[in-house]
């Protein structure tokens, strides 16, 4: 399929990712990639879905160290020592098409394999760029008992269910007894000097047909709208719509309870304060 059909080329992804200065890793002879596929009319594997085997509850699966409310960076670098690593990719749809304005929300281990509980010690969200492209600028976490050497991570297109996963790295000999570990969330590892790039597309369960539009974000990675005729009202009542700026501390209603902005972005259809708590809190 060409390029005039919606789908976009592997060439034009990275082109126009590396004028932004975020071009993702391109790794050869490792973990496939889901932009290889970009442009082949096959249908990419969905990301999978990954458990953490330190929650004592099936339920809550993004496991006992996850926080809400983290803080909107794409640089956890200097949160703590540790060896560098910058970990990019993009957030592709069911048809290869990128999705901009897409949530991903990351949490780790520091270099000692703690979690830092009381803070925001390695944690932290970010956006999808308009091309669908993310980058995370981390430390690689340490191990602790139990478990395999890997990163959280929450990815929620707009309106569409929370992806609750993990990124594990390749060559780790805990990898054979972690029973959590899969495979398929294999990062493309390579040696950057005294630190580690890595690449990892994540495939979204969110329908795709060629040439439909996605969200666009902001620079700064906060998601905006394109709302015609003004702000919108959400379906359940409240003072909350899409369209509007809100800013830091402002307080809204929505289906009923109240909630106060955590940070400041342009609302979005999907993006309602239920759905979003690194941008919401209930009040």
């Amino acid at each position: 399929m060409s390029p005039s059909d919606g789908m976009i080329s592997r060439k034009t992804v990275l082109k126009a990712a590396a004028v932004l200065g975020a071009a993702p890793l391109l790794i050869g002879g490792g973990v496939a990639l889901a932009r290889d596929q970009v442009g082949s009319g096959r249908i990419p594997g969905l990301t999978p879905d990954c458990h953490d085997g330190d929650d004592p509850t099936i339920e809550q699966i993004e496991g006992p160290y996850f926080k809400p409310n983290s803080p909107l960076r794409s640089s956890m670098v200097n949160d703590g020592p540790g060896t560098r690593l910058t970990v990019s990719g993009y957030v592709f749809g069911r048809a290869c098409l990128p999705i901009s304005g897409v949530l991903l929300d990351f949490w780790q281990a520091d270099d000692g394999g703690n979690y830092d509980n009381v803070g925001f010690t390695f944690r932290g969200h970010q956006f999808t760029d308009a091309n669908g492209a993310y980058k995370l600028d981390t430390i690689i976490p340490g191990l602790y008992p139990g478990r395999t050497r890997h990163l959280h991570v929450k990815v929620q297109a707009p309106g569409r269910p929370i992806l609750t996963t993990q990124l594990y790295f390749p060559g780790e000999p805990r990898n054979n007894t972690d029973t959590i570990y899969d495979a398929r969330l294999l990062m493309n590892i390579r040696q950057n000097g005294s630190g580690e790039d890595g690449s990892f597309d994540f495939v979204l369960d969110v329908p795709q047909t060629p040439g439909t539009p996605t969200p666009t974000a902001t620079p700064t990675g906060t998601p905006t709208g394109t709302p015609t005729g003004g702000p919108t009202t959400p379906p359940g009542g409240g003072s909350w719509a899409a369209g509007t700026a809100y800013r830091a501390g402002d307080r809204v209603t929505y289906s009923g309870a109240s909630y106060v902005c955590l940070q400041a972005h342009t609302a979005m259809a999907g993006w309602e304060p239920p759905n979003v708590p690194a941008l919401w809190q209930r009040s």
